[in-house]
């Protein structure tokens, strides 16, 4: 029997592992399954090279509870520790014995998948007991040993009677942490942490139906037939995929197979995806993954935390902003990476060069993926833009790279359901909707219901009109602005239709000079200048006498401040609403209105009609509406 003192380089290291070593006590069993998975492919490894006489066979890790007695076991069939190594490997705490075994064996281990962190790893088991036992037999024939620590730097170190390859670590659990006694909880952190580990994990026992028996059928005197009870058999519990679909190669799945793991990552997810993406890459890091396109709504934020980060099958995180770029958080699915630690911070990735190399890979592997989605069936890809367009859009805005890449597949759908590339966009409308001063004006709405008469209006020019809706279009438009050449989005209620494309030829406005200013000022007696300015606009006689709209920069600068943006800066959340009030100097109704000798009368007519184009905008409400109501019936008397 031997005794000792742990090798450790501070004072008091066990409060600090419990309190600091994770922000989570829960994660101990996935560092501790992960060591045992470690133990297991070493040994794999091993005795595919020749150096170990230790038949491998099928080995699986186990997880017991002991409630009675107040422990947990983890217990392996891999490599096991003589007890020399464990003085090595545990008593000298943080060293690593999967580095050194990766530094020793580095050319043919690379692939191994080996992740342990024998070191911090296994003292983590003391956030949650109070005394650990390691049972551990070597894969060579060295005697088995026993080690012991009651959570100070004292240990006990024996030898053992185990004769099974392997190790058993016994957590006696501490009075503040008896929930891991639960077969619930354990089951839980399992399937969290430890889905998609590499080697089985047993966790207790299960009945199935015995895949051998076929239930007879039995013919009672009457001749009325029954079937026999259907026989069950126990098994092993194994509540883990060692093989999920991100670990094989893509030639090797059908789009079932991909559907069917998005049902094992996501069981409460009842849609489909509606398409996905592998990764796979070796150079110059390691990477393997599946991403998933889901539905997408307008929220931007109750889609992200979606996407697991694993390293080698072990669950690291469902937060990976860092990694993965900001705009494909919103996504679903997998991705796996060697390269990143287990314990990982955020800070730590902001600064890892490999991290963002990832990033960078991932961007251009989503863009190539989309390019050729499109160019393969183009039909399908515009069925699907309105579910997919949340992600795209702010891709554009985020990442330049991904922003030129999408010129081969964003799209600009029209009010008429019609979708163009920019290109294609560009080609169409460049004769017709080229202003005087040589800019190409893209008009677009973002409501088709509520601005359907100004989209009207400029359709009969022969316009083309684009349908343009997410809630991050004003920042889209802003940054296609920057970038094309020689072009200006307006929104097609912005202004009446011939100031937002203004040709060379001019209305006549049948009014006298004397006129407009009579005009002028009956209008500004009725018409609150708090909240509209009036312009007077010789436009076609059939056009609407008066159209409300709002200047294009503000109303623009508003909703990006609302979406979360550039408006904030220039104060525009805090304005009030100002609208301009356009006036057709060529409509009937504004003739009657001057001709009209009564000055109740005008008011009633200029009030009417302001309230009707307020009503086309959505801007007529509560007892203005009421009013305005009233006023209609009592003028159809």
């Amino acid at each position: 029997m031997a005794k000792g003192s742990i090798n450790v380089s501070v004072e008091n290291i066990f409060p600090l592992i419990k309190k600091f070593l994770y922000s989570d006590h829960e994660i101990f069993l996935r560092e501790l399954i992960s060591n045992g998975t470690d133990a297991t492919l070493k040994l794999k490894h091993l005795t595919s090279i020749g150096e170990s006489k230790s038949e491998y066979g099928n080995p699986q890790i186990e997880v017991k509870i002991d409630k009675e007695g107040k422990k947990l076991h983890v217990i392996d069939q891999g490599l096991g520790m003589t007890a020399e190594e464990v003085e090595k490997y545990i008593n000298q705490v943080a060293f690593s014995g999967a580095e050194e075994f990766l530094d020793k064996y580095k050319d043919s281990a690379k692939d191994s998948g080996i992740i342990g962190h024998f070191g911090l790893g296994f003292y983590s088991a003391f956030m949650v007991a109070e005394k650990v036992e390691i049972i551990t037999k070597s894969h060579t024939d060295a005697p088995a040993a026993h080690w012991t620590c009651d959570g100070s730097p004292e240990f006990n170190l024996e030898a053992s009677d185990r004769t099974e390859r392997g190790t058993e670590i016994i957590l006696h659990i501490a009075a503040d942490s008896t929930e891991f006694l639960e077969e619930s909880r354990i089951s839980a952190l399992l399937q969290k942490y430890n889905k998609f580990m590499p080697i089985p994990i047993k966790f207790g026992t299960k009945e199935i139906n015995d895949p051998e028996h076929e239930p007879a059928t039995i013919t009672d005197k009457d001749g009325k037939e029954t079937k026999e009870p259907q026989r069950k058999i126990t098994v092993d519990n194994i509540i883990n995929n060692p093989n999920p679909a991100w670990t094989k190669q893509p030639a090797d799945l059908q789009n079932e197979d991909y559907k069917a793991f998005y049902r094992e990552l996501y069981p409460m997810q009842f849609e489909e995806p509606l398409f996905n993406i592998h990764l796979n890459v070796d150079y110059p890091f390691n990477l393997t993954g599946i991403l998933y396109f889901p539905k997408m709504g307008q929220d931007m934020q109750i889609q992200k935390d979606k996407i697991q980060l694993y390293q080698n099958q072990v669950y690291v995180t469902d937060n990976v902003e860092g990694i993965v770029p900001e705009f494909l958080t919103m996504l679903r699915g997998v991705i796996d990476s060697p390269d990143i630690p287990l314990n990982v911070s955020r800070s730590y990735l902001q600064a890892d060069g490999a991290v963002k190399k990832i990033s960078s890979y991932i961007t251009r592997k989503v863009a190539d993926k989309l390019k050729s989605l499109f160019n393969e069936n183009r039909e399908d890809f515009e069925a699907k833009w309105n579910d997919i367009k949340i992600v795209i859009e702010y891709g554009m805005l985020s990442e330049d790279k991904f922003f030129e890449k999408a010129d081969a597949f964003a799209l600009y759908p029209t009010v008429d359901g019609t979708y163009y590339t920019y290109e294609e966009l560009f080609n169409k409308i460049k004769d017709n909707q080229t202003d005087k001063d040589g800019k190409l004006i893209i008009l677009y709405a973002s409501n088709q219901d509520a601005q359907h008469s100004y989209i009207e209006t400029a359709k009969a020019k022969g316009y083309e009109v684009l349908l343009l809706d997410s809630p991050i279009v004003s920042h889209l438009i802003q940054k296609l602005e920057s970038t094309k050449e020689n072009i200006t989005f307006a929104r097609v209620d912005g202004d009446h239709i011939d100031n937002l494309i203004k040709k060379e030829e001019t209305t006549i406005s049948k009014l006298s000079e004397e006129q407009k200013t009579t005009l002028e000022t009956l209008l500004k007696e009725v018409i609150p200048s708090e909240k509209f300015m009036v312009q007077l606009e010789a436009m076609d006689s059939d056009a609407s006498p008066f159209i409300i709209t709002q200047p294009e920069f503000m109303r623009r600068m508003k909703e990006m401040q609302q979406s979360g943006g550039g408006g904030g800066m220039f104060g525009m959340g805090s304005m009030p609403e100002m609208y301009n009030l356009v006036v057709n100097t060529n409509s009937k109704l504004v003739g009657e209105i001057l001709e009209t000798k009564t000055k109740p009368k005008q008011e009633r007519l200029i009030t009417q009609s302001l309230d009707l184009a307020r009503l086309s905008q959505g801007l007529l409400k509560g007892e203005e509406l009421t009013k305005f109501i009233k006023r209609s019936y009592e003028m159809i008397k």
